[in-house]
């Protein structure tokens, strides 16, 4: 039986590690092992959109943020908008990101979640967050070089 896109993709999300070097102040957070809920919505999300084999364009977009990826494990989704667009609620978690207002914003002028996720998929060549810890505000997401992060992220 061939592997769907979602399968492939929470197949890759399940396995998704960074063992690579860091400055000292920084630490990579990884949604999928951190809240065992985050692992449940995306899987939920990537089988309600993506439950079938066909060719999609790609998005490409900068690393997650701890408001969007970084808690719900969907590329640019707040828990706000997975649940309010895409139906799909999570309990241990309530957060707000800019940019999934962004991108859901431009989803609806597409015409919707299920025409967008029908025709792109949309992910970060590091799909981790990448984080810099700080004496006053703990963790504070920053966005690393992309040559680095490429050549540490896994490809599906």
């Amino acid at each position: 039986m061939n592997k769907t896109f979602a399968d492939q993709v929470i197949h890759f999300n399940r396995n998704l590690t960074y063992t690579g070097e860091l400055p000292e102040d920084f630490a990579v957070l990884n949604p999928y092992l951190d809240n065992p809920e985050t692992m449940e919505v995306m899987q939920k999300f990537y089988h309600k959109y993506y439950d079938d084999s066909d060719q999609r364009k790609f998005i490409v977009g900068i690393n997650p943020s701890r408001h969007g990826a970084g808690i719900t494990g969907v590329p640019f989704t707040d828990t706000k908008r997975l649940e309010s667009v895409c139906g799909i609620p999570m309990k241990s978690a309530y957060t707000h990101e800019v940019s999934s207002v962004f991108i859901y914003d431009m989803i609806a002028e597409y015409g919707g979640a299920e025409l967008f996720y029908k025709d792109v998929y949309i992910n970060s060549p590091f799909p981790l967050a990448i984080v810099r810890k700080t004496k006053t505000d703990g963790l504070m997401p920053i966005i690393m070089m992309i040559n680095n992060c490429l050549k540490q992220s896994k490809t599906l």
